[in-house]
């Protein structure tokens, strides 16, 4: 499973699931899909809880679990695939999961734990009443093919004629849900007359991605609250006051995640561009430097080098890695051969993209590392100061993966994206991933 382009995928690939009339089912990625599937069960099931993953991707790994078989896969891999299935069933928008499992029966799948699933989608979900109201025939069809038509509409007779808990009804459906009772007046519901022009519920009852309140006018202070400190800090305030209120909201941003056990090195522009001027003095480069903190935090080894090269002076050293800026120009290409010098297992380049000593020289060198047989992975942070910025003429270098990142909740899927593109940062995704899946905190 190639972690960084199943990642770049899930993440750009909007193409919705078609289900025709005719009961073909249409998706243009499903070799894609299936193959990391078969290479990985349980990460790849993982990688769609990753923030920023999009809701129709989402849907097509709840497809793929669900009609693969677990026969060879053990328990703990089997208990962790049906909690991912549960948070994506109840993560997504209800259209983009009732199309999903519609899909299984366009598959004709039979497993009994793509069974339990449905069972509890249908009977289970938060919204079950009003979905029930709006979508009976799509959730009709979706409780048949999981249980049989002939035992569902059997369970069905028994739920009508007054039955609660009979050996027959228990060995057919009770078995699969959590709550019988509530279970028997949602079957009840299903089979009864509906109500024409009911409005299904549109938003996920437990939704994947925290959805922050983001301002419509982005000023240098109100991108996160670590960069919104740095600025002050910049600005000339009481660092007694600062520094400790800066030290807590790198903790509360790192609280749960796990550590990357690898060596990261970080190529920082701290060129005067990354100062900015005006009303966005300090915008990008405290961003930048809030991502260095975290990072800190994160990575067993981190090693930063800056562009341009740090006086050596003590107390101007202790200011830059708060991250100021000095005078000179910004030369990426030769601080990326310094980085890869020290042997790391992944390079960050973070910059605002403006490259002034030989314009395009990053991009040559980064062509030229395969060549040299330089295969440790390089990838780009660009610091924006918002999510719409034109970044035409600021892109350095073409081949690297390159991601921008304008606010600190763009960290919670900018640090799966970069650990993804080393050895180390595979088992970090999982951990923090499983970590999410049992209601911690990524």
């Amino acid at each position: 499973m190639d972690t960084p382009i199943l990642l770049q995928h899930f993440r750009t690939h909007d193409a919705p699931l078609v289900l025709s009339r005719g009961g073909d089912l249409a998706w243009d990625d499903a070799e894609l899909h299936r193959s990391a599937r078969l290479s990985d069960p349980e990460g790849y099931a993982l990688l769609a809880l990753v923030p920023g993953v999009l809701p129709w991707q989402r849907a097509r790994v709840l497809l793929c679990t669900l009609a693969a078989s677990q026969d060879g896969l053990d328990e703990r891999t089997r208990a962790t695939l049906a909690k991912v299935t549960r948070a994506l069933m109840f993560g997504l928008p209800p259209a983009y999961a009732v199309t999903a499992l519609l899909a299984l029966r366009r598959l004709r799948v039979n497993h009994k734990h793509a069974t339990r699933a449905v069972v509890a989608f249908v009977l289970e979900h938060p919204e079950a009443d009003a979905l029930i109201e709006a979508r009976r025939p799509a959730l009709v069809d979706c409780f048949e093919h999981a249980l049989g038509k002939a035992t569902a509409r059997g369970c069905a007779r028994l739920v009508a004629e007054g039955d609660t808990g009979s050996g027959r009804l228990r060995r057919s459906l009770l078995r699969f849900t959590s709550d019988p009772a509530v279970a028997i007046g949602r079957v009840r519901a299903l089979y009864a007359p509906g109500t024409y022009g009911a409005e299904a519920p549109q938003e996920p009852p437990a939704p994947l991605d925290q959805v922050g309140e983001r301002p419509p006018i982005v000023t240098p202070t109100n991108r996160g609250d670590i960069a919104a400190t740095l600025v002050h800090l910049y600005r000339g305030g009481p660092a007694a006051e600062l520094r400790p209120a800066l030290a807590g909201y790198v903790a509360e941003a790192t609280r749960g995640l796990p550590r990357l056990a690898g060596h990261v090195a970080v190529v920082l522009d701290t060129s005067g561009s990354m100062r900015g001027y005006g009303d966005r003095e300090w915008a990008v480069m405290s961003q930048a430097a809030a991502l260095r903190l975290v990072l800190a935090e994160v990575c067993e080894r981190l090693t930063v080098i800056e562009a341009p090269e740090a006086p050596e002076a003590p107390e101007v050293r202790e200011r830059r890695t708060a991250g100021e800026t000095v005078d000179g120009a910004t030369d990426l290409a030769t601080r990326l051969l310094d980085a890869l010098d020290t042997r790391p297992d992944l390079v960050v380049i973070v910059t605002d993209g403006y490259e002034n000593v030989l314009p395009g020289d990053l991009a040559r060198v980064a062509a030229t590392l395969p060549r040299a047989g330089v295969t440790t992975p390089v990838v780009l942070c660009q610091a924006t100061f918002t999510a719409g910025d034109d970044l035409t003429l600021r892109d350095p270098a073409p081949l690297l993966p390159r991601r921008p990142f304008w606010h600190q909740d763009d960290f919670a899927g900018l640090l799966p994206w970069l650990f993804g593109h080393c050895a180390p940062g595979r088992d970090w995704i999982r951990t923090a991933m499983l970590s999410r899946l049992e209601g911690g905190r990524t």
